[in-house]
């Protein structure tokens, strides 16, 4: 890609958002019975390509078992009001009604309650009692520190997820996280990001993660690039990951998948996060619209309650449906807020695509 002159001293290339580009019909189509959504990481297998924010506005025990029940991977905040509070019910109550002015630093002090290790081990112990594959999210900082619970409760998958995780981070004042050494020593499926860029997706590809995490910057309630200038548009970065994945399976033999991490809010933008490259997609905000989910029609990300820097904001969402219709369907509107992996559905079959894999091979172009 050629690049852009910013000025005399720095240059550039160009970056492309999920609404710059439009997906391109196949001259072949299919019937949308014959698509296969489904996802599988390492040896977990999933009817749809749905991945949870680990948003305490979206995942509760009750909500991760709908959503497993769905066919999805629900993603507990394992550093959340779960893992504070033995009945997080009036923590939520009070952020239900929160102006925006105190938001912030009420959060602040809320999520500054210490977590207790027994309930990470309860949490995850009660939905694996549904029959659901369990997934908890800890940040890098937080994870030595927090293994032997996650391991004694005997989750499935584990998400360490940071704004910006990298694998070869230094500090002068502490023993980083080395992300190699952990997922060989506690051999756990590990899900790490965000990233944006193609080598960091392949360093940590390198590490022996089964999945990684695209997208930095790009959910609704993300201030990241507000307080840091931190971010790249998100059809780029899922790409780029996209193009480390091939780079590592030629290398190793090894897929890794590659999860578009927020800011898609229909099923147009699923279906163009997959036509990127993605095998899967994160999603928190669409997700908070449902009945189910314990935010009481708001938003927050993870790190919305950061002690020194927040980057998130908290977010009113209107009320859609249940998860059900949000996932699945039926739709009542016709913004594609609702059924969002039946548009997908539909998407691939006008495609003539029978699998994700398929869909990767789509033409895409842009738009803007």
């Amino acid at each position: 890609m050629p690049d852009v002159e910013i000025g005399a001293g720095k240059s550039s290339r160009r970056g492309y958002s999920l609404d710059d580009l439009a997906i391109v019909p196949s001259r072949r189509t299919r019937d949308p019975k014959d698509v296969d959504l489904s996802f599988a990481i390492d040896g977990f297998s999933f009817a749809l390509p749905l991945v949870s924010a680990a948003s305490d506005a979206v995942v509760s025990p009750s909500s991760a078992v709908e959503i497993g029940r769905l066919g999805g991977l629900a993603v507990l905040n394992l550093e959340g009001l779960w893992t504070r509070y033995e009945d997080p019910g009036p923590v939520y109550d009070e952020i239900a009604t929160l102006g925006d002015a105190p938001a912030t630093r009420r959060l602040q002090e809320l999520y500054a309650v210490p977590i207790r290790e027994e309930l990470i081990t309860e949490r995850i112990r009660l939905i694996a009692a549904a029959g659901v594959t369990t997934c908890g999210s800890l940040s890098p900082q937080s994870t030595t520190r927090f293994a032997k619970a996650v391991v004694d409760a005997e989750l499935d998958i584990l998400v360490i997820k940071g704004s910006v995780v990298s694998a070869e981070h230094v500090s002068r004042q502490s023993e980083p996280l080395n992300l190699k050494r952990f997922i060989r020593e506690y051999e756990i499926p590990v899900i790490v990001g965000g990233c944006t860029s193609y080598s960091a997706a392949l360093h940590l590809m390198r590490t022996g993660a089964v999945g990684v995490l695209a997208g930095v910057g790009t959910g609704s309630a993300d201030t990241t690039s507000a307080v840091l200038g931190l971010g790249a548009p998100h059809a780029t970065a899922i790409a780029d990951a996209a193009g480390a994945r091939s780079r590592h399976l030629e290398e190793t033999g090894v897929y890794v998948h590659v999860i578009a991490d927020g800011g898609m809010a229909s099923g147009g933008d699923i279906a163009k996060a997959i036509a990127c490259g993605a095998d899967a997609v994160m999603l928190g905000a669409p997700l908070a619209a449902a009945e189910e989910v314990p935010g009481g029609r708001r938003y927050w990300e993870m790190a919305a309650a950061h002690p020194e820097l927040p980057r998130g904001a908290l977010v009113d969402v209107a009320s859609r449906g249940t998860l059900a219709e949000v996932i699945s369907g039926p739709a009542r509107v016709s913004d594609g807020s609702l059924n969002l992996f039946g548009a997908l559905r539909a998407a691939m079959a006008m495609c003539g695509c029978a699998s994700i894999m398929e869909m990767h091979k789509t033409e895409v172009i842009v738009t803007k």
